[in-house]
């Protein structure tokens, strides 16, 4: 006896449809065209998710920087007297504190300075 694949056919379907929503043209209701383009946005989540982490940790040492160089310091010399200094802050913590509270930040440059 034959089996059709009416009912599981329609049900992947609907489920790769309803992941490109929202995209332009045939993208959202043309399977074939659904099913690229879904495929595409997936290796793109993927690989960005690493790329954001770089990004990220860039951004960071950027503010890390340019707070230290407000008071007179390189960001190279800033590591390494908190490594000197027994000091294990990372650098998304720095950025945040150099960030949002500059002063909490310059009393750590002036106490790892001495």
């Amino acid at each position: 006896m034959r089996v059709k694949t009416g009912v599981v056919r329609r049900k992947r379907h609907k489920k790769m449809l309803k992941a490109a929503e929202g995209m332009r043209g045939r993208r959202k209701n043309c399977f074939k065209l659904a099913k690229l383009a879904v495929e595409k946005s997936l290796l793109y989540s993927y690989r960005d998710r690493k790329v954001r982490k770089r990004e990220m940790r860039s951004l960071w040492i950027t503010r890390i920087n340019a707070a230290a160089r407000r008071l007179g310091i390189t960001y190279s010399a800033l590591m390494n007297s908190l490594k000197k200094a027994n000091i294990s802050l990372n650098r998304k913590t720095l950025a945040s504190i150099a960030y949002n509270s500059p002063e909490q930040f310059e009393a750590l440059v002036k106490q790892i300075q001495k």
